[in-house]
């Protein structure tokens, strides 16, 4: 075993053999995706028979042992950044901020600075550490192209508290949309679970076996080839609306992921962001208990495609 700390080790009995090692363990540990594994293949992390295997080509044997040793993940702390942030409420126990398209929430591979957690870091200095030493305060998260209201925690009490209501589908999260096509009915409400998509695991996909996922969803206006719709999140899966609204057929405009991006013809300016918005927040406080409720109107952006879609209607 190697010398570092480990975060788990996984073991697993093969029951019949004749798969390749990675595709083996890629269904064995769904948590865990290809490339990740095909890493931990290379490092030696992952043994055949108690015996490091570096070949992820090797045919797993019936009865074999595989074992995958992960190690401890090394998290980037965060440093503080001079960032301006749209801050809609602050006190003591918490902030509710606007959050413009194109900023990360936290630093990651890639991402090392310029995230609202550094912005954070320089305005309050002290945040709730349950997050982690790269995810202070953060009780949920946005997408890098998605903008609107997010609250963070400012100590551990508020933090618990905050993730009780999230669990207990307490938090009302209300989100703007704008999608592809005429949308029919004009009043629904998707219930697919949400997963890894098992063909590219940085995607996630309607799937068999993934987690409860239910959207709700009204039309309130129609444009050239498109329509914009009010969503209530029921649950909080990973892009969860985009992957609803796709496997509906009505992806979000600029979304590349999960769609074609450009449906309605626009102008390639116009286009840097996929057209979503959390644009309502509504919690009680925990430690008053006062019901808040907060409205974050669309960003310039977003406001630039609707004013030119509505020049062509």
């Amino acid at each position: 075993m190697n010398k570092h700390q480990l975060e788990r080790v996984l073991r697993f009995r093969a029951d019949v053999g004749g798969k390749r090692l990675d595709l083996f363990l890629a269904e064995a540990a769904a948590d865990l995706s290809r490339n990740r594994i095909q890493k931990l293949i290379e490092a030696g992390e992952v043994l055949v028979n108690d015996r490091p295997c570096h070949n992820k080509h090797y045919q797993v044997q019936a009865e074999d042992l595989i074992s995958c040793q992960i190690p401890l993940a090394q998290q980037m702390k965060a440093d503080p950044e001079v960032i301006p942030l749209k801050i809609i409420f602050e006190d003591q126990d918490l902030l509710v901020i606007d959050k413009p398209p194109g900023m990360v929430v936290h630093p990651a591979p890639g991402h090392r600075g310029g995230t609202l957690v550094n912005a954070l870091l320089h305005h309050c200095r002290d945040l709730s550490g349950i997050g982690g030493v790269n995810r202070p305060g953060i009780v949920h998260r946005l997408d890098k192209d998605t903008s609107g209201l997010l609250i963070v925690a400012k100590n551990d009490y508020a933090h618990n508290d905050l993730a009780a209501q999230l669990k207990a589908r307490l938090i009302q999260r209300y989100y703007l949309a704008l999608v592809c096509g005429k949308v029919l009915p004009r009043l629904g409400r998707i219930e697919a679970p949400v997963g890894r998509d098992p063909r590219n695991r940085k995607k996630m996909a309607i799937v068999a076996g993934g987690r409860h996922a239910v959207s709700s969803y009204k039309v309130i206006k129609d444009y050239h080839y498109c329509s914009l719709l009010k969503l209530k999140l029921e649950t909080g899966r990973t892009h969860q609306i985009r992957v609803h609204l796709s496997h509906l057929g009505y992806p979000v405009i600029g979304d590349y992921v999960y769609g074609s991006g450009n449906c309605a013809g626009l102008p390639d300016e116009l286009l840097f962001q996929h057209a979503l918005h959390a644009y309502r927040l509504a919690f009680k406080h925990p430690r008053s208990e006062e019901q808040l409720d907060f409205i974050a109107p669309l960003h310039s952006s977003f406001r630039a495609v609707i004013h030119y879609l509505a020049g062509r209607n």
